[in-house]
């Protein structure tokens, strides 16, 4: 009698499961991103064409500074941003919420935006710089008043110094993208630790 209560138990238990939209702004920023690079598929580049941050960009194209981060160049680069923003989107946005998230990815994408426009001659797409700013803003969740966490210095020494060293080197990648968006990530993450202290 006791197993047939347990197992009527279990089975109302089970209905009660639902996926949930757990962590709306990088749930919203993949989707996104997601959709631009299919549509940039369908209609041949065109996408990018329009939302990619060009190097000589003019004031009426201003919108460029937010959107060439949903810009992607194939779904191999998509997929690898995917990765560690949804990886470390959740645990951001339950530190900081998603509202202050999004206002550290906005001015992080301006700040690398308008830095690589001023300094290089090339133009950038994609997420790169916001997933360096997850990756050190992850390196410092659990941060403390007047404590730098060793987990911070690997990670600058680590990713940043690899960028850095990779710079010299030709390729198609903006590694300065991602050393501002690290750099960004990391001022952003210690005013708003001090703030909160």
């Amino acid at each position: 009698m006791s197993n047939q209560i347990q197992t009527k138990g279990i089975e109302t238990n089970s209905k009660n499961w639902s996926i949930t939209y757990n962590a709306k702004f990088t749930l919203s920023f993949c989707i996104i991103a997601f959709v631009t690079v299919i549509l940039n598929l369908v209609f041949g580049g065109l996408i990018n064409q329009s939302f990619a941050l060009n190097p000589n960009i003019q004031i009426r194209e201003i919108y460029r500074l937010l959107t060439y981060v949903f810009c992607h160049g194939n779904f191999d680069h998509l997929i690898g941003n995917f990765f560690y923003l949804l990886m470390l989107g959740p645990i951001l946005e339950e530190k900081y919420g998603a509202k202050l998230l999004t206002i550290m990815t906005v001015i992080t994408a301006i700040v690398t935006g308008l830095l690589n426009a001023l300094l290089f001659n090339n133009g950038i797409i994609g997420a790169s710089g916001i997933v360096f700013m997850f990756i050190i803003l992850s390196s410092i969740v659990n941060m403390r008043s007047k404590e730098i966490p060793l987990t911070f210095i690997f990670i600058v020494v680590i990713y940043l110094g690899k960028e850095v060293y990779n710079s010299f080197s030709a390729d198609d990648i903006s590694q300065f993208a991602h050393i501002f968006g690290g750099l960004c990530g990391g001022a952003l993450g210690f005013l708003f630790n001090t703030n909160k202290s």
